[in-house]
């Protein structure tokens, strides 16, 4: 039903306030009309009615109280459902910034491994291919494997030997009769060549450096130094 114009909407709860308060003015009105104030049952009619009116009150005060206490809770559910939401996001936040420190570190790492290998490239030294580049290659390589011997010895037992010839052979001499020949710059053999062949060059006997460390290697072991060689040995 619509409200009717000039008047506003009551609700139940209104409705039975007023009903209360209006049975309560009827039974006043009742006693004060009686004679004598009013009989016994008219009297009791009167704390009947009082008493609804108490009760409707008290229901309504209820209410309000579990309407409240709805409203307390919704709040509290609302303030504990924004409070995980902010420990949430302070964890993704967090979590996002390890990954990016980790990402940088990562790439820091990298940068810094490709500038050292460029300078590792840069320092490598460049040897020429001539019987100096050869010797000072042999000597970077015997120092790396702890082989003696100087730059002097290498040169002047190259020079006796093969005058600085790569591919110089030995065709004469015994081991070239027992069908093993000096080969090389150091005139090393092949079985020589083979047990003293220093790892990280070429196995190859006529490759100058394969056989100036071999070489090298095997006078250390027979006689402390290749620099220490004067004559065939």
């Amino acid at each position: 039903m619509s409200a009717t114009p000039g008047h506003s909407r009551l609700t139940k709860t209104h409705r039975v306030s007023i009903a209360g308060v209006a049975a309560l003015g009827a039974a006043s009105l009742a006693l004060t009309l009686l004679p004598g104030g009013g009989s016994a049952e008219a009297e009791a009619g009167t704390q009947e009615m009082a008493s609804t009116a108490v009760v409707v009150s008290q229901g309504s005060t209820a209410r309000e109280s579990i309407a409240k206490q709805h409203a307390v809770a919704d709040k509290q559910a609302r303030d504990a459902a924004a409070a995980k939401a902010k420990v949430e996001a302070a964890k993704a936040k967090k979590a996002q910034q390890a990954k990016q420190a980790k990402a940088e570190a990562d790439a820091k790492k990298r940068a810094e491994a490709k500038q050292a290998a460029s300078r590792a490239a840069a320092r490598k030294p460049v040897y020429t291919n001539n019987l100096d580049g050869w010797i000072r290659e042999a000597l970077d390589v015997m120092r790396a494997k702890g082989i003696p011997g100087s730059y002097d010895g290498l040169h002047r037992n190259i020079m006796r030997e093969s005058t600085g010839n790569p591919r110089a052979m030995n065709g004469w001499d015994v081991n070239a009769q027992n069908g093993t020949p000096s080969i090389g710059l150091l005139q090393v053999i092949q079985p020589t060549f083979n047990a003293y062949h220093v790892p990280g060059t070429a196995h190859d006997i006529y490759d100058p450096v394969s056989n100036i460390t071999a070489a090298a290697n095997y006078a250390a072991a027979r006689y402390g130094s290749i620099d220490n060689v004067n004559g065939a040995y």
